[in-house]
């Protein structure tokens, strides 16, 4: 068996992926079709629309897709069919989706957005159907977008602690971290915690290792999103390695980004060095023309990792997961037996 043969069917935890970031030419088509408009909603069309340029027009295209999320409807078979896609073929047990709900429930000009209770309602039912019908167990992160400032966190914290879904774990903070200052939600991350979410801020993608001192040090972060640059920061590194803080590593798209040069030049294997844990992430994959098969085979070639080694990344996204206890232990258990004897397909999670 080929390493990306062992890669493609071992169990695997997800932790750094976007809800609406993980739309496939497939899913945007049929949105398109549903809300026509910008958005091409031909195949073809759509290929060229998604082949990425910059870092412009990705946000180009990730803003392109949340406008064509619009109702309850929207959010049900966007999020059922990324459940397909995650247990098609990728190995994915368990995944921890980051959904951005400020973005589907504020905006109200020309009739467009919903109100939270039918959003919650709609990730619900198909977090719900995606463990029936795949196997895949899903929970949510819910994440401030921070270009939206303050007024977004308020909102976005008064979703997770007024209408918490069930599958609710975390509390997050993305979108650009230039000129986007991380104190000014501690009060929102203190909030979060408190009633018992899990912090996990982005920081240290395109900024430097200040980003992720402040996203440990005042949101209280227990996984860092990116944390590309601690690697300019050998006290960050030992801090890391120390505390067990896991970074949740996205090869291509830190390279897509411009976060890093190149895959050859990536700090993964500075992270590995220090003792940092790591844990292996698509991001949002269509966009980035990856899957979370291929980010692990990434890995493995920049860590130089033989079929143990790919197993025990495995295991290391399932440890850094907020999965219950019980689920961790399944799932790890899956892990063992499989790289016991890869050539025998255990049991779907149930």
């Amino acid at each position: 068996m080929s390493l990306s043969d062992f890669i493609a069917r071992l169990p695997k935890a997800e932790l750094h992926v976007h809800h609406v970031g993980s739309a496939s030419p497939r899913m945007v088509s049929e949105l398109a079709e549903r809300h026509p408009g910008t958005v091409p909603s031909d195949p073809d069309e759509l290929r060229r629309f998604f082949e990425f340029r910059d870092f412009a027009h990705f946000v180009e295209v990730y803003l392109a897709v949340v406008d064509l999320v619009r109702t309850p409807d929207d959010i049900r078979y966007l999020t059922h069919e990324i459940g397909r896609e995650m247990a098609t073929g990728q190995g994915l047990r368990y995944a921890e989706l980051t959904c951005t709900p400020y973005t589907s429930v504020l905006p109200h000009d020309e009739g467009r957005g919903m109100p939270i209770e039918a959003y919650t309602e709609a990730i619900e039912d198909a977090r719900l159907a995606a463990e029936r019908d795949f196997g895949l167990v899903l929970r949510w992160i819910y994440d401030i977008p921070g270009e939206s400032g303050v007024p977004s966190a308020d909102a976005t914290l008064g979703y997770a602690l007024d209408h918490r879904p069930e599958g609710l774990v975390g509390f997050g903070l993305g979108g650009p971290e230039l000129g986007v200052p991380r104190p000014q939600f501690q009060p929102h991350f203190d909030a979060a915690r408190a009633a018992g979410l899990r912090s996990v801020p982005h920081a240290g993608e395109t900024t430097g290792p200040e980003t992720v001192w402040h996203a440990l040090r005042l949101l209280g972060a227990e996984r860092i999103g990116h944390g590309t640059s601690s690697a300019q920061d050998p006290a960050l590194l030992a801090h890391l390695a120390e505390t067990g803080v896991p970074l949740e590593v996205c090869p291509s798209s830190n390279v897509a980004t411009r976060a890093v040069g190149s895959l050859e030049e990536h700090p993964i294997r500075a992270f590995r060095d220090a003792g940092v844990t790591i844990t292996v992430n698509s991001d949002d994959p269509p966009m980035f023309n990856t899957t979370l098969n291929r980010e692990y085979e990434i890995a493995a070639e920049l860590l130089e990792l033989d079929e143990a080694g790919v197993a025990e990344l495995a295991r290391a996204g399932v440890r850094a997961s907020f999965a219950e206890d019980d689920l961790k232990q399944r799932l790890l258990a899956e892990i063992d037996a499989y790289e016991a004897d890869p050539g025998h397909q255990g049991p779907e999670m149930s």
